[in-house]
């Protein structure tokens, strides 16, 4: 029998210029660009499993993904043999050799993304592409009494994307938090899993009851409903980041303290 030695990476990427996660024909998606680089690290063809498929535009610290390699190459060099072949705007942090039970989609026990939006009057220049915006005044005390709405197990029907390819519509939201720092407002959302599209369209409504369009029991309205149309616009895609996926403490995956990227909007500890 064949001998396979599964891998995982940590990868951090900038979303903007790739057509999202999932592979395409035209090979302009991040997994294209990973898999052609690990290919020639390999000498082989090597398909790849991910934690989440993020969308175009947008961004991630912590993402991870696995492969099974048929020819051996130390940890080190899947690194630095993989980012001198990747395009800038991608790279990988780390590997490590995993069991063969590992699965960086079904062995994920929760996955946290943040929103980081810009609140303020003109829009962005250095940061465009990497926050959102928005320029009417938001009221963040508001907003975290919405989110107390979205906590727990249940039906998200009405944050998800008519394009949504999951089986079930029922989602764990185990935690929000919101705060701001300056003209920033961030949003964290930590869950089992999510859905299409699912956190900008919480970030989405959540921003209408921080604009005072709507009050914050409207959230509550939305759930009950599951109703898609009745909700806010989804929002841009530029202020998302996957910031953290989490597996089973056996595993001993290598942990990012600092955040990357994220490091230059402050977290409120």
């Amino acid at each position: 029998m064949e001998q396979l030695t599964r891998f995982a990476l940590g990868i951090e990427y900038d979303g903007r210029n790739f057509c999202g996660w999932q592979t395409q024909p035209n090979g302009c998606a991040l997994q294209n660009h990973l898999e052609r680089a690990l290919a020639e690290v390999h000498g082989a063809p090597l398909p790849t499993i991910t934690a989440g498929r993020t969308d175009a535009g947008v961004h991630a610290v912590a993402q991870v993904v696995h492969f099974d390699a048929r020819n051996y190459r130390p940890e080190h060099a899947w690194v630095f043999g993989t980012n001198s072949r990747l395009p800038s705007g991608m790279s990988v942090l780390w590997a490590k050799i995993m069991p063969a039970d590992f699965h960086a989609r079904f062995g994920a026990v929760e996955r946290t993304y943040r929103y980081v939006l810009l609140n303020q009057a003109v829009r962005p220049a250095l940061l465009a592409g990497r926050v959102g915006w928005i320029h009417g005044e938001l009221d963040e005390a508001l907003m975290q009494q919405a989110a107390t709405w979205l906590i727990g197990e249940q039906d998200f029907s009405a944050f998800r994307a008519a394009e949504c390819q999951a089986r079930s519509p029922m989602r764990d939201l185990r935690a929000v938090r919101i705060w701001r720092h300056g003209t920033c407002v961030q949003f964290e959302f930590r869950a089992n899993a999510f859905l299409h599209h699912q956190v900008r369209n919480m970030v989405g409504a959540l921003v209408w009851v921080g604009l005072r369009r709507r009050p914050p029991e409207w959230i509550g309205e939305l759930l009950l409903a599951r109703d898609r149309t009745r909700a806010a616009a989804t929002f841009a895609a530029d202020g998302l980041y996957l910031a953290d996926v989490r597996y089973d403490a056996r595993y001993a995956l290598p942990k990012r303290s600092d955040l990357g990227p994220l490091a230059f909007f402050p977290s409120p500890e």
